[in-house]
């Protein structure tokens, strides 16, 4: 079985939507991208920072999902990253009411030993320098995928753009492929991006779909309609993370295969959305994902007579 290695935020969110709000609850990017790919029994880990405030049980919840948990670093007397946000009525923009670093400010990341061969590598939404340190610590991996947002656009572009440089997936959102390329055109934006270095980009749609981009081959994945979205915190690195784990499973990285790694990580970030943080993404049962995955095939297959 193939090694996932996942580096990423492990926090604390404080979140409000229209349909209620919570106290700190689990949260970071590297929380949802590992709770997702546990549901393909990968052998994956995670490489974070958290203070001595991080209760145990969600490091146990980590563990029960097979996640290894030897590159989390505990500081202490240290604090754990902490955002607060209020989402819109719309559910598509939010407002961010606090962010507190702590130990993050100062996370150099270590990738534990029995990880430097993994062959898959997710980057997590992190400071592209962090992101970089990683790769300089991983032999010779079979794919890596690069998430990232932007508030680096804005704050690290050059930097970004180097590990853009050596990475082979790119997954963001479609404001953020328009940022990084200057074009509005998602598809002349892909081909700008695959000129930076990635061979595969992913352009984020949310309620929409994703798009898929290799070479002059394109695909395209709807979202499945939902009759509620509860919060919508934490779908984008379940996205993330279903279809990096499906693709260290499956251990192909063909563009075919990754026509399935996008409906896989779209099923996935379907559940993520129904409850607040990852309540959703923890209680949830093999049956209940492969029941949502025929509802995917039944509203994405179908034959046309040419005419």
């Amino acid at each position: 079985m193939s090694k996932l290695l996942i580096v990423g935020t492990v926090a604390f969110d404080a979140i409000e939507t229209p349909f209620g709000k919570t106290d700190k609850i689990l949260g970071g990017a590297a929380t949802y991208i590992g709770l997702s790919a546990s549901h393909f029994d990968t052998n994956s880990a995670i490489v974070s920072i958290i203070g001595d405030d991080f209760p145990q049980e969600y490091l146990d919840l980590f563990q029960n999902n097979n996640i290894n948990i030897e590159g989390i670093e505990l500081v202490e007397g240290g604090k754990t990253f902490f955002w607060s946000g209020r989402y819109h009525n719309d559910l598509n923009s939010r407002d961010t009411l606090e962010t507190q670093l702590n130990v993050l400010a100062d996370f150099q990341p270590v990738v534990p030993q029995s990880f430097k061969d993994a062959e898959f590598v997710m980057l997590g939404n992190l400071h592209p320098l962090v992101q970089l340190s990683v790769l300089e610590q991983v032999e010779n991996p079979k794919l890596v995928v690069l998430d990232t947002m932007n508030f680096w656009m804005d704050n690290a572009l050059e930097d970004l753009k180097k590990v853009i440089s050596k990475v082979d997936v790119i997954t963001i959102n479609d404001e953020e492929a328009r940022q990084l390329s200057g074009e509005y055109s998602l598809v002349k934006a892909a081909r700008k991006i695959e000129e930076m270095g990635p061979k595969y980009v992913v352009i984020k749609k949310g309620e929409h779909g994703a798009l898929l981009f290799h070479e002059e081959e394109i695909f395209f994945a709807p979202a499945l309609p939902l009759e509620e979205v509860f919060d919508p915190t934490g779908a984008g690195d379940t996205f993330a993370g279903g279809f990096s784990g499906y693709l260290a499973k499956t251990e192909d990285i063909s563009f075919e295969n990754m026509k399935n790694a996008i409906i896989y990580g779209s099923n996935l970030a379907s559940f993520c959305v129904e409850k607040f943080g990852t309540e959703r993404m923890q209680e949830l049962s093999k049956e209940e994902v492969h029941s949502r995955l025929r509802e995917f095939r039944k509203l994405t297959q179908f034959e046309i007579e040419l005419t």
